[in-house]
């Protein structure tokens, strides 16, 4: 097992977790359905195979081909961003008919043609995430994350990542990386007085170090098993969030991109 570090911010991102109909939600952080997602977009893959095992990654020994659900996600808080509702409408002045349809497949009435739908987004948000799982399957996703097939974005397509995006692509633990050297991006410098940035973390298992029978502390509907379009799937997967009291010196500065550079160079933190 092995991993890599990346990083997801961006002028907007949105992960939506119950949102369906007229309302778009979005997650406080990314769900593993919107990384699923990315990763199979960077390789090519339609969503109908977004899911479907890498036989060519099997390596001596593997009785089966590795896939998505080797992975596993760490995700650290870094800014939670200000939460944005963009208010859109849909279907208004068209003639009667090419308004909306109904449930039952009728056209809309001229007073009521117009849908007003809304849609949440995070704002200067950043996540800094340790991805760990099969060595081959690690480097598979690092390589074409790094030259994509399909465009990235994060949760939704008006959601472009800033670079870099990758930071580590083989780390020995990446989770341990997270906790003592990879730069933290925050608005506000540490006060002079502050030696640790409490800093929020999300796990998909008991943290380390903590008893395996401690309950989640929330249930995200993030687990995606069908991510075609009119068919799309997911299930509840249990979350676990801890404050970790990370060493002030990770703080990034007021241009992240430098200590960033300097991190992914291996220069000391």
């Amino acid at each position: 097992m092995t991993g890599l570090v990346l990083r997801l911010a961006g002028l907007l991102q949105s992960f939506g977790e119950r949102g369906v109909f007229h309302y778009r939600d979005t997650c406080a952080f990314p769900t593993r359905s919107s990384l699923i997602g990315m990763f199979a977009a960077a390789q090519g893959r339609p969503r109908e195979h977004a899911f479907d095992p890498y036989p060519h990654l099997k390596t001596a020994g593997d009785t089966t081909a590795p896939c998505h659900r080797d992975l596993t996600l760490t995700i650290r808080i870094d800014q939670p961003g200000t939460l944005y509702r963009d208010f859109h409408t849909v279907g208004g002045g068209h003639p009667r008919d090419q308004s909306l349809l109904t449930g039952d497949g009728t056209r809309r009435k001229p007073a009521a043609s117009t849908l007003v739908s809304h849609r949440d987004y995070l704002t200067g948000a950043v996540f800094t995430l340790a991805v760990t799982g099969p060595a081959a399957l690690i480097s598979h996703i690092a390589e074409t994350l790094e030259r994509p097939r399909f465009g990235l974005f994060l949760g939704r397509r008006a959601c472009l990542p800033d670079e870099p995006l990758v930071l580590t692509a083989d780390s020995a633990d990446p989770v341990k990386e997270l906790l003592t050297r990879t730069p933290l991006t925050r608005s506000r410098p540490p006060g002079p007085a502050d030696t640790h940035l409490p800093t929020t973390f999300v796990w998909e298992h008991p943290p380390p170090g903590a008893d395996p029978a401690t309950p989640p502390d929330r249930e995200s509907t993030s687990e995606p098993t069908n991510l075609t379009r009119h068919a799309r799937r997911h299930l509840p997967r249990p979350l676990w969030m801890t404050t970790e009291h990370l060493p002030a010196h990770l703080y990034a500065g007021p241009r992240p991109i430098d200590a960033l550079t300097r991190y992914m160079h291996g220069e000391p933190a």
